[in-house]
């Protein structure tokens, strides 16, 4: 009976050893996936005057759209409305999700002829604008 114990434990050890050694190997390493996430995020919020056209918030949304065919330096594009059901957006309702791979790509993209064509038509209908840039972790 003690031999038939030991060698439940012996082998229940080398399994909890084989599991641990296989679930290392599939994780990418801390720097693997380090390097693989990093990406500048530059989140742009928008609140529209009250005043504000739908055609022209329609050619808001267009024109940031179409940036990322414009300006090669954005290497991802997303954006959305807020249906948040928690009523703490005050008041913003544009969300605009920007990845750049560098800070340099951003300081190309700010200053761009079609960034700030595009930042010219907020100006007659834009009540403020709120923007966070942060390194994806």
């Amino acid at each position: 009976m003690k031999i038939t114990t030991s060698l439940i434990v012996i082998l229940l050890l080398i399994s909890s050893c084989t599991n641990t050694t296989e679930s290392k190997q599939e994780s990418p390493s801390m720097n693997q996936t380090e390097a693989v996430q990093k990406q500048l995020r530059h989140i742009v919020l928008f609140k529209f005057k009250a005043t504000a056209a739908a055609a022209d918030i329609q050619k808001v949304e267009s024109a940031f759209a179409a940036l990322p065919s414009k300006i090669k330096e954005i290497k991802d594009f997303e954006w959305g409305l807020n249906n948040s059901p928690e009523g703490l957006n005050k008041e913003f309702t544009h969300c605009f999700f920007v990845t750049f791979e560098s800070e340099a790509d951003r300081a190309i993209y700010l200053p761009h002829p079609d960034h700030q064509a595009f930042v010219g038509l907020l100006d007659p209908i834009l009540e403020d604008v709120l923007v966070i840039d942060y390194w994806a972790k």
